[in-house]
């Protein structure tokens, strides 16, 4: 049955567009975005994602549209669209009610419908498949089946990509659970995990975000108790690392949409039947607030070191959410960026993966080229990617008035034993 599969995927971000690659290596695959731009460049292998290279692109044969009439022959549709929170920090899910309806609309009977989206629990059963039913006139679980397989794609990491990763899959039945782990199975070299329902693999896809949330959200508190103690974080760290089984994490700024996502999701989930959240949420808070204690942090360094804040300039490294990738989506350096320019500090942004077009979409901000940052008072390295690793302290020789200022290293990456002596050094 499985090598007559045609595979649909819709939706081709970060998540979607790796899935299609991967299941075009042994399938027809066909890849679906409402986006006409996004098709356009796709069709002739550009990727700014960074996720597909070049090669990849030309070893594949995937046929990429935006016309959901061509949804039509696929036995098997993967829907991989963003999810994201209104301003009431409510579930905003549009996009995936929206990507439902496109399907339901064009779907054939007897297809395979799965989900990778992050959602609350019950929205798979509860929201989405309604919505398949109303505009495809097919009964759930009889003339069309639904599963759910939570995504498990880090972006710009190859040595865990998609089909190392073990993967969870979860069916509206146990034959349809079945039937999805021999398809991924089929791809996937990484393993594969059978939910015992749709509800718990939409649930464990939240608590493996918020694991991570809470867990810096800990080291973050612990920075900002140590700034207030003068004592070196990173310090008190390597000393209780060397106790067997202390769980290793260190502060950072955490972006990325589904570490956002995932908390708020839950809780509000919990809220509606009764519980209100505590750890979860309180993490979430502490980890919202880090931009900005950083901006406010160099702030009161800055003025005790006579630079005045309406004269003063700022460059900050790298915007992205995480290193090595051009996702600027929920980036913490942008709460940098804000804080700082509420003072009248004037700030120079750059980052070797972020697009401009992106960044001036995104958040307004213009992007410099390393060439065309000015020397300024400080320096932030927010997001250490590989380029400004390999560099370490060379690479601010001339990013410092008169060599000389104030260098903020977000997650540690520069040894301050080599720091030049006229530099002022600040970690989380």
């Amino acid at each position: 049955m499985l090598h007559n599969l045609k595979i649909a995927v819709v939706g081709l971000g970060y998540v979607g567009l790796p899935v299609a690659a991967a299941f075009n290596r042994k399938y027809p695959v066909t890849g679906y975005d409402i986006d006409e731009k996004r098709i356009q460049a796709l069709t002739i292998g550009l990727d700014k994602t960074n996720e597909i290279s070049r090669e990849e692109f030309l070893d594949s044969t995937l046929v990429f549209t935006a016309d959901p009439a061509d949804l039509k022959d696929a036995g098997f549709i993967i829907i991989a669209v963003p999810t994201s929170f209104d301003r009431h920090k409510l579930p905003d899910l549009t996009a995936l009610q929206e990507a439902s309806k496109c399907v339901g609309q064009h779907m054939k009977k007897g297809a395979v419908v799965v989900y990778e989206s992050t959602v609350p629990p019950g929205v798979t059963e509860e929201v989405c498949i309604p919505i398949l039913e109303k505009y495809s006139g097919y009964e759930s679980g009889k003339e069309f089946f639904v599963g759910y397989s939570p995504a498990r794609v880090l972006a710009g990491n190859k040595k865990y990509s998609f089909t190392k990763m073990k993967k969870v899959v979860a069916g509206q039945n146990e034959e349809v659970t079945e039937f999805l782990a021999q398809v991924y199975g089929s791809v996937v070299t990484g393993g594969i995990y059978q939910a015992p329902s749709i509800r718990v693999a939409e649930t464990a896809k939240l608590i493996e975000n918020i694991q991570l949330d809470v867990n810096v959200a800990l080291m973050n508190e612990l920075a900002l108790i140590c700034g207030r103690l003068n004592i070196d974080t990173q310090e008190v760290l390597e000393t209780a690392g060397s106790r067997i089984g202390f769980v290793k994490a260190a502060p950072d700024l955490v972006g990325g949409q589904g570490i956002e996502l995932a908390p708020l999701y839950l809780a509000n989930k919990a809220e509606s039947v009764g519980h209100s959240s505590e750890v979860i949420l309180s993490g979430r808070n502490i980890n919202e607030g880090m931009g900005r204690y950083i901006a406010q942090t160099l702030i009161k360094k800055m003025i005790q070191d006579n630079i005045s804040i309406a004269d003063g300039r700022v460059t900050i490294l790298g915007l992205s959410s995480k290193e090595d990738v051009p996702d600027l989506r929920n980036s913490k350096v942008a709460d940098i960026v804000q804080e700082l320019r509420e003072y009248g500090i004037e700030i120079q942004l750059a980052d070797p993966y972020a697009s401009t077009e992106d960044t001036a979409s995104h958040y307004q901000l213009e992007l410099l080229t390393h060439r065309q940052l000015k020397p300024a008072h400080a320096v932030i390295l927010a997001v250490p990617h590989k380029l400004y690793k390999e560099a370490g302290w060379k690479q601010f020789e001339g990013l410092l008035i008169g060599q000389q200022g104030i260098v903020f290293d977000v997650k540690s990456i520069l040894d301050p034993k080599k720091k030049p002596e006229k530099v002022q050094l600040w970690r989380l």
